[in-house]
C-alpha cells in the first residue's frame, strides 16, 4: 500500500512537471516563415558557468539594516559557445528590478548558440535577494558595474591562461536589458558623462526612459532599439517608449501590441496560464517600491544640462482590470526575433548577413507577426 502511494505521488509529480514544462504552449511559428528560421538554434552547443566578481574600487550603499560595503560583489553568469575558434561579440544583459542574472536566459542561450558570448550579473541591491531588500535607486551605480564587467572580459582576452584569451571581439560589444536593466543599458550607452565608449549597440526591453531628454542622447550616435508594449502595466508606453523616436537619431522602436511587462522575463514562461502575467508582477513591484515611494533620487542620475529630466514617473500598475495579454512564451519568441536580428545587423561578420538581418527586422518581421510594428527614427 505504501509503495502504491509513493508511486502515485511520483507519477503525479512527473505529470505536474511535464505540464509545467510543456502545457499551454503557443502554436509554433509556421515553418515556412523567415521568423521560424531566425528562431532556430545556432551551430554551437552552449555552456555556462557562474563566477563571483568583486569590484573593490566602488562601494555598495547602505540599505535598511544592511550597512553597505566598500566593494561591489557581482555574481555573474557567462554563457559561451563551445569549440569557438575565433573572437566573438560580447553582450552584457542587465536584469530588471527584483529579478536576477537568469532573467534573460532565453536570449543568452540563443545568442551563444550563434557564436556570441553573453554575461549577466546579479546587481548588488536591485536583485530579489538584495541585502536589506531590493533598492531601486541603486540603478545609478549599475552602469559602472557594466563597465567593470567589460573590463574583466577585455583583461581575460589578453590573458593567455584564460579560456577567453583572444575570444572577445572588443569592437563588437553590446548591452541589453529588461525594465530597470533596460534603463541601465541606456545609461551605460548614452550618459554624456558616464557612457562606456566601448559599447557599440544597445537594446532596452520595456525600460524607463521618461527621465531622458534629447540632450541625453546627443553625445553619442549608437544603434539603439527599444521594445515596448502599449498594455505594459508597469512602464507606461506614452511617456517612455514613445519618446525614443523623437529623441534618438536612428533609433528603432519595436511595439508588441498585447505584451505584458512580466512576460519579457524568462520566469514569465511559467505564468502562461495567467490572462495577464502583470497581475502577479505588479503585486511584487508595488511591494518592492514601498520603501522608496517618498524619495526623489532622479537628480542622482545627472544634471539637467546632461539631458536628465527631473519629472515624476507615471503611476505604476494602475490599470484595472488588466487587458488580456499574449502567451509569455510567444512573447519571448518575438523578443528574440527583434533582438537577435538587431545585433546581427551590427555585429555579423559578413555584409550579406548584416543585410539579411536588416531586411528581416525592417521589412519582414512585422509582416509575418500581427502583434508587431517596427518604426525607425530619422538619422
Amino acid at each position: 500500500m505504501f509503495k502504491k502511494i509513493l508511486l502515485s505521488l511520483l507519477l503525479l509529480l512527473l505529470a505536474s512537471g511535464a505540464y509545467l514544462q510543456f502545457g499551454n504552449l503557443p502554436q509554433p511559428l509556421s515553418a515556412d516563415t523567415q521568423g521560424s528560421r531566425w528562431l532556430e538554434k545556432g551551430i554551437y552547443d552552449v555552456s555556462y558557468f557562474d563566477v563571483e566578481l568583486v569590484d573593490d574600487t566602488r562601494p555598495t550603499q547602505k540599505n535598511g539594516e544592511y550597512l553597505g560595503s566598500s566593494e561591489r560583489q557581482l555574481q555573474t553568469r557567462i554563457w559561451y559557445p563551445e569549440d569557438l575558434l575565433a573572437a566573438a561579440p560580447l553582450l552584457i544583459y542587465s536584469h530588471g528590478f527584483m529579478s536576477s542574472r537568469t532573467g534573460g536566459s532565453y536570449l543568452a542561450e540563443h545568442f551563444a548558440s550563434h557564436g556570441y558570448i553573453v554575461a549577466a550579473m546579479d546587481y548588488p541591491l536591485t536583485t530579489m535577494s538584495a541585502p536589506g531588500g531590493p533598492l531601486v535607486k541603486d540603478v545609478v551605480s549599475q552602469p559602472g558595474d557594466v563597465s567593470f564587467l567589460i573590463d574583466q572580459f577585455v583583461s581575460w582576452n589578453a590573458d593567455s591562461g584564460n579560456q577567453f584569451y583572444e575570444r572577445i571581439d572588443d569592437r563588437h560589444i553590446g548591452v541589453m536589458g529588461l525594465s530597470l536593466g533596460g534603463m541601465t543599458s541606456t545609461l551605460a550607452t548614452f550618459h554624456p558623462r558616464g557612457a562606456d565608449l566601448r559599447i557599440s549597440a544597445a537594446v532596452s526591453i520595456a525600460g524607463p526612459a521618461f527621465m531622458f531628454g534629447p540632450a541625453f542622447y546627443d553625445s553619442r550616435d549608437v544603434p539603439f532599439m527599444m521594445i515596448a508594449s502599449p498594455i505594459d502595466a508597469m512602464i507606461d508606453y506614452q511617456t517612455n517608449a514613445a519618446t525614443i523616436l523623437p529623441n534618438v537619431k536612428g533609433a528603432v522602436v519595436v511595439t508588441m501590441n498585447n505584451a505584458s511587462h512580466t512576460g519579457f522575463a524568462a520566469p514569465g514562461r511559467y505564468l502562461r496560464w495567467f490572462e495577464n502575467a502583470d497581475s502577479l508582477g505588479c503585486g511584487m513591484l508595488t511591494r518592492g517600491l514601498e520603501k522608496t515611494a517618498d524619495e526623489n533620487w532622479a537628480s542622482e542620475l545627472g544634471e539637467a544640462e546632461e539631458g536628465i529630466l527631473l519629472v515624476p514617473q507615471t503611476a505604476l500598475c494602475t490599470t484595472d482590470p488588466l487587458p488580456p495579454a499574449m502567451n509569455p512564451v510567444r512573447q519571448q519568441w518575438l523578443t528574440t526575433l527583434a533582438v537577435f536580428p538587431f545585433f546581427e545587423s551590427q555585429f555579423a561578420l559578413s555584409e550579406l548577413r548584416r543585410q539579411e538581418a536588416r531586411d528581416y527586422l525592417f521589412s519582414t518581421f512585422a509582416s509575418e507577426i500581427p502583434e508587431v510594428s517596427v518604426a525607425r527614427a530619422i538619422k
